[in-house]
């Protein structure tokens, strides 16, 4: 494997080892119809890309982005080779600045992590700073693997919607894709908060489990569609989190209430969205993008102190599906792309 550059800036820690193991993609091909070749194999200090943190992996999840990145001909992953895992949590254990400091434990998601650079599909990864968030006071690292990506875009979902006006006890919150990790987490969290949650799913025998996170009622995915012979359906929810997208993201936005909002931050039911003007300018109801992966740093701090907060940890271990270890993750990656995984994957790269 060819190493990634280097800057002579980047911590060489004396208790970092010689070599570990890592899960590595590497495209094969050179054009639309690419293969790819991913298995566990060896890494040393040299391979991993410039950062003034080092970090020791104790935990990682399995993501749909990760899926994507394993998928052939797929355009998320912008180099090979690469170290999947868009999220980690871990310890410190090197830094080149006062904070965070060694024995620290951080959480790092989000950025170019495991899309662009080496993420945490690995025993140890190097990352910048101003990447890194201190676990916050109340969580494990465990539930911290728990939350992660879907637990912070379920998080930065609700906070989009109630700093548009949402507020408990206006009426329902719908939580499309609710059976998968950013839904699950979107429930959980709303219910929390004191929201009548209403989760829409394509796998209704997961209708118990729904209830268990919070939910009031639960939906199949074509009960959306409501008189779609007309332009506008009926006025049936205060808020939406949306995590499918596509025709299901219409479907919501034409029976949004008035002045009411949708947050959109998944693709798995397609990237278009076919709809009219109407809903937006008859009834003000808005649409809005969330994105995790630009978080300015002092907001995802703030996010990730909400959620430490706001999610009874009962409920948090409720979504572990599972973990894993490195060896295990070809099948893991496989089942999220198929739409098997229900809550979160564990990965723990040291096991």
């Amino acid at each position: 494997m060819t190493p990634a550059p280097r800057s002579p800036r980047s911590p060489r820690p004396d208790n970092l080892p010689a070599s570990f193991a890592a899960f590595v993609v590497t495209r094969t091909g050179d054009g639309a119809g690419d293969g790819v070749e991913a298995g566990v194999t060896t890494l040393t200090p040299d391979d991993l890309p410039d950062g003034e943190v080092v970090v020791r992996v104790d935990w990682s999840a399995v993501n749909y982005k990760d899926g994507m990145v394993a998928r052939p001909g797929n355009r998320v992953a912008r180099t090979s080779p690469l170290v999947p895992g868009v999220d980690l949590v871990g310890t410190v254990v090197a830094s080149e600045v006062a904070a965070p400091a060694p024995g620290d434990q951080v959480v790092v998601h989000g950025y170019d992590l495991g899309v662009a650079r080496h993420g945490g599909f690995a025993e140890y990864a190097r990352v910048p700073a101003a990447w890194v968030v201190p676990l916050p006071p109340g969580l494990t690292a465990r539930r911290a693997a728990l939350l992660g990506t879907a637990g912070f875009t379920a998080a930065l979902s609700l906070h989009r919607l109630e700093r548009h006006g949402l507020v408990p006890g206006t009426g329902p919150l719908l939580v499309t894709g609710a059976s998968g990790g950013v839904g699950g987490m979107a429930v959980a969290l709303g219910a929390a908060r004191g929201y009548e949650v209403t989760a829409s799913t394509g796998r209704t025998e997961e209708a118990a489990y729904l209830t268990g996170l919070g939910a009031v009622a639960v939906l199949g995915r074509d009960d959306l569609v409501v008189a779609p012979e007309r332009t506008l359906g009926p006025e049936r929810w205060a808020g939406a989190v949306d995590c499918v997208g596509g025709a299901t993201l219409a479907a919501v936005v034409r029976t949004l209430r008035y002045g009411a909002a949708v947050a959109a931050s998944g693709l798995t039911g397609g990237s278009t969205l076919k709809t009219s003007v109407y809903p937006f300018i008859v009834r003000d109801v808005a649409l809005l993008g969330v994105d995790t992966v630009q978080t300015p740093p002092a907001e995802r701090r703030a996010v990730w102190t909400e959620m430490a907060a706001g999610f009874p940890p009962a409920v948090l271990d409720t979504l572990a599906a599972g973990e894993v270890g490195l060896d295990g993750l070809p099948d893991a990656l496989a089942a999220i792309q198929a739409g098997r995984v229900r809550g979160r994957l564990l990965v723990r790269p040291g096991a």
